[in-house]
């Protein structure tokens, strides 16, 4: 047959597609607006039973019903596979793995025995705030992330029509006592005591990796990740620099980091011991870097875990910076990888300051091994 519509009478039509297969094809106007409504394909639905399946649609619109919201009720998911499918989508977003894993740790644990198997457009606002009562005032930042996956996920459900409005959102605000929003910063040293701590990570037992790769982060004021899946192919020794592209970074945007001297003589170092891509594998493979445990478990080693983290001493450079030094605030802010400026004033300011960073990484570099040397 050529391509096209047949009709048979009264709103029923067989469809013949361009490669030859057909299908039936029901159109009929509801609420005044004309939609089509496929009934299957020929010839495992005969022509007899399409018949009786257009008949059904057009008794159901003359009593007041709509067969097409009812087909696609249908095809409304549970809330389950609703959350696994708002976790695809951003799971590509998500490169540090722990992440991921506890976004669906959290709504097994809380969220699914209450309302996993629960269509979504059948869940009330009195269902979330179920999951949500018991560990709002004595959990609060439990509660807080569980709140954001369970809105995130009816939010993927309401724009894809499952459900008309977000019962998770702004509407359960006044079932929930206000949430303190006391912030909790990472502990850090003081800035005098970074020399101390350096040469004290210097004679530990941890493995050579290890201790150089937490060296290397306090001399650069990077960030444990990016450390830790350095690669050699990033490092240029003769410019003295790093790169560090945009899917390692937490703004997805390449980073330059200049290198002071002794960040390059520990590179230096460095090299003859590693024996793959990554500047600091772990001891166990060449090919996988360092866990965030290892980083940590150093500070366990030397006796500092209980007065800084290892993004802490992020927190030192930035004090030292603007307590020992005359940087101006955007060459201490993009040594960080921050964000520095409104949209509009970042348009205009396109330089990265690297020269002017470089000049205070190479102080801070001087400062930090002052007695590591």
């Amino acid at each position: 047959m050529v391509p096209g519509r047949y009709g048979d009478g009264d709103t029923l039509y067989l469809n013949v597609a361009p490669s030859g297969s057909r299908s039936w094809i029901q159109r009929i106007v509801i609420d005044g607006r004309r939609h089509d409504i496929g009934l299957g394909p020929y010839p495992l639905i005969s022509l007899a039973h399409a018949r009786e399946r257009a008949i059904e649609n057009r008794l159901a619109i003359a009593n007041g019903r709509n067969p097409l919201a009812e087909k696609r009720r249908t095809r409304i998911p549970t809330f389950r596979k609703a959350a696994e499918a708002t976790f695809q989508a951003n799971l590509p977003r998500w490169r540090d793995g722990k992440t991921a894993k506890k976004w669906m740790q959290g709504m097994e644990k809380r969220a699914f025995p209450v309302i996993g198997d629960m269509r979504v457009d059948r869940i009330g606002r009195e269902d979330v705030l179920r999951i949500l009562k018991p560990v709002w005032t004595t959990h609060p930042e439990v509660a807080r992330k569980l709140r954001q996956r369970i809105r995130a996920t009816l939010q993927w459900c309401q724009a894809h029509g499952h459900v008309e409005q977000n019962v998770a959102g702004d509407a359960i605000n006044g079932a929930l006592p206000v949430m303190s929003s006391v912030r909790k910063h990472h502990r850090s040293l003081p800035y005098a005591a970074v020399p101390v701590a350096l040469t004290d990570i210097r004679a530990c037992g941890a493995s050579d990796s290890a201790r150089l790769c937490l060296e290397f982060l306090v001399l650069t004021a990077t960030r444990s990740g990016e450390v830790r899946g350095a690669l050699w192919e990033e490092f240029d020794l003769d410019r003295e620099q790093w790169c560090i592209a945009a899917e390692r970074t937490k703004a997805n945007a390449k980073h330059v980091v200049p290198l002071s001297r002794p960040a390059v003589d520990l590179l230096v170092r460095a090299r003859p011991l590693a024996k793959g891509p990554l500047a600091f594998p772990s001891p166990r493979s060449t090919r996988k870097p360092l866990s965030d445990m290892t980083l940590m478990k150093v500070l366990h080693t030397v006796g500092l875990a209980d007065r800084t983290t290892v993004h802490g001493f992020r927190s030192s450079f930035r004090t030292w910076a603007s307590e020992q030094t005359d940087a101006d605030h955007a060459v201490m802010e993009l040594c960080l990888s921050h964000t520095v400026g409104s949209a509009v004033e970042r348009a205009y300011a396109r330089s990265d300051l690297i020269e002017k960073r470089r000049m205070l990484m190479e102080q801070w570099g001087a400062h930090c091994t002052t007695l590591a040397d």
